[in-house]
C-alpha cells in the first residue's frame, strides 16, 4: 500500500512539473528590449504573447481544407474566426491610439479567411502591430477613462476586456478544432509528456 502511494506521489510531482514547464514556454523572456518588466503593460503583454502563441499554433495545426468549416449556418467558419482576431487586433489598437498601417483594408482581411498561409501571416502581423500599440501607452494612464467594445471603462479595464475577448474566441477555435479531430498542439505535447514512462522510485 505504501509503495502504491509513493508511485502516485511521484507521478503527481512529474505531472505538476510538466504543467509548469508548458506554461513557462508560453511566457516571454524578460529582456530590456522587449518592453516593460513590471506594471499593467508588462502583465498585459504577457497575456498577448500567450494568446498569440495559442492562436498561431492552432491555426497552423488546422488543415487548410477545414478553414471553411463552420458548425452551422450563420456562424463564423474556422478561418473567419482567425480573420476576426486579425481585424480586432487592428481595431483595438486604433481604439487605444495607434492607427492601422496605411492602406489596411478591413474587408480584405475577411477575404483571407480561406487562405491558410496568408491568414497565419496576417495573424502574426496583427499581433506585432497590437504589441506596438501597447508599448506606446503609459502605465501612468492605467486609470484614465477608456472606451472599449462600446463600453466605458479605464485603460486598465480595457486590458481585462481585451483578454476576455481573446479567451472567448480561443475557446471557440479550440472547440472547432476538436470537432474536426484536431488536438490543440499544446495539449498534445503535454499529454505525450505525461504518458512518458518515469523511473520508479526506489523502495
Amino acid at each position: 500500500m505504501r509503495r502504491i502511494s509513493l508511485y502516485f506521489l511521484w507521478f503527481t510531482v512529474v505531472v505538476l512539473c510538466c504543467s509548469s514547464l508548458v506554461r513557462a514556454q508560453d511566457k516571454p523572456a524578460a529582456t530590456a528590449s522587449s518592453g516593460p518588466t513590471s506594471g499593467p503593460r508588462a502583465e498585459f503583454l504577457e497575456e498577448i504573447t500567450y494568446y498569440e502563441q495559442r492562436y498561431t499554433k492552432l491555426a497552423e495545426a488546422m488543415p487548410p481544407e477545414k478553414y471553411g468549416w463552420r458548425p452551422g449556418e450563420g456562424v463564423r467558419s474556422v478561418g473567419e474566426v482567425y480573420a476576426h482576431i486579425v481585424a480586432a487586433n487592428y481595431g483595438v489598437a486604433r481604439a487605444l491610439g495607434t492607427p492601422p498601417p496605411e492602406g489596411l483594408d478591413f474587408k480584405a482581411i475577411q477575404a483571407l479567411s480561406g487562405d491558410k498561409p496568408k491568414l497565419i501571416q496576417a495573424l502574426k502581423d496583427s499581433f506585432a502591430h497590437f504589441r506596438g500599440a501597447i508599448l506606446a501607452l503609459n502605465d501612468a494612464d492605467a486609470d484614465k477613462p477608456q472606451k472599449m467594445f462600446n463600453r466605458q471603462t479605464t485603460l486598465r479595464g480595457s486590458f481585462i476586456m481585451i483578454t476576455g475577448h481573446f479567451g472567448e474566441h480561443l475557446g471557440q477555435s479550440i472547440a472547432y478544432a476538436r470537432m474536426n479531430g484536431v488536438v490543440p498542439p499544446w495539449t498534445e505535447g503535454f499529454q505525450q509528456q505525461a504518458q512518458e514512462p518515469v523511473d520508479k522510485p526506489k523502495p
